[in-house]
């Protein structure tokens, strides 16, 4: 697989922005050789749906301009839809245990949550936050959500303190068995 190939694979699973720093040590190659395939994938994008957007050392996949009508339209068909039991599952997950990562998130459900976030987003339901030490980004309720849920604050929602004893503990467990994997 090219390098090319390898940095969309990455970005495209990752679904938001990557430091370049991340790229270069995830796939083993010199800032140079990054540069160059990051310059070779854009012009390979040119005239397709995607783009490779590229800012303050930070790289992400994007639908490209031109497709801003029909992006528009399916959002509208999106926002229109009930969330799903996905989407009610990750809101849960963010509600409990916020600020929360996509990747924790996806180590609950079990499955990549992209998709999910992006549309809680848009609904306005979630915020996305700069995790500590500039890693990648956290998940949290908005202020939306909870007058949506009718509630003044987090620990009014049903069962918030046996829910977040419980995650403490099930983290607890996680962590001492892969200390001892």
């Amino acid at each position: 697989m090219t390098l090319e190939a390898q940095i969309e694979a990455v970005l495209f699973y990752r679904g938001e922005a990557v430091e370049e720093t991340e790229l270069i040590k995830t796939l083993d190659v010199s800032e140079d050789d990054l540069k160059k395939a990051l310059k070779k994938l854009g012009e390979q994008l040119e005239g397709r749906g995607l783009t490779l957007i590229q800012h303050e050392g930070k790289v992400a996949l994007s639908t490209h301009g031109s497709a801003h009508k029909l992006i528009e339209k399916i959002t509208k068909e999106e926002l229109m839809r009930d969330l799903g039991k996905a989407g009610l599952e990750t809101l849960a997950i963010i509600l409990y245990k916020h600020p929360v990562t996509r990747r924790d998130i996806d180590y609950i459900r079990g499955v990549n949550s992209s998709f999910i976030l992006r549309n809680l987003l848009m609904r306005g339901l979630i915020d996305r936050v700069d995790e500590k030490g500039g890693r990648g980004y956290a998940y949290k309720p908005t202020i939306d959500l909870l007058m949506h849920l009718g509630v003044s604050k987090i620990s009014d929602l049903p069962n918030y303190q046996q829910v977040t004893e419980e995650l403490e503990t099930f983290e607890k467990t996680e962590d001492n068995s892969q200390d001892n994997a």
